[in-house]
């Protein structure tokens, strides 16, 4: 079953050809929103895998605050896919624990490692919740 990826890009010309890219690649693209309250209602009614999103969206909020709703509350992981590289954007970003940081312009290559690195460690975190969980429920009384 191929993985779903959803495009946060306020961009139409950027959005459309990264939703090309992700396709060549061989991903399902779940859906595309250009502003944060789109992105989390796609998130909701949809089965998303990654979630690639542009740190400067049009609106009060940006990509970071997106990322944090949606990783946070929704547990999907997020690559950010900016042109911004400042410190203080970086931090701020950092601050979300995105799963990976794709600087704009990248190659395909780019894409499809920084997506197939944040699904298998995604992966990675979700059977270790499930190993503690089950520890925590077996051998905690001792």
């Amino acid at each position: 079953m191929r993985k779903s990826v959803l495009i946060v890009e306020d961009e139409y010309i950027i959005a459309a050809d990264l939703k090309m890219t992700v396709m060549s690649l061989g991903y399902a693209v779940a859906g595309m929103a250009n502003n944060i309250q789109d992105a989390v209602a796609l998130v909701k009614t949809t089965p998303i895998d990654v979630v690639l999103m542009d740190i400067m969206l049009s609106g009060e909020l940006s990509g970071i605050d997106a990322a944090k709703e949606i990783y946070s509350n929704y547990g999907i992981p997020v690559i950010f896919v900016t042109a911004y590289t400042g410190n203080d954007i970086m931090e701020k970003a950092i601050e979300t624990e995105p799963f990976g940081y794709l600087i704009k312009p990248y190659t395909d290559k780019e894409l499809y490692s920084a997506i197939e690195i944040a699904l298998d460690k995604y992966e990675k975190i979700k059977q270790l919740t499930k190993i503690n969980k089950w520890y925590e429920n077996n051998y905690t009384s001792y």
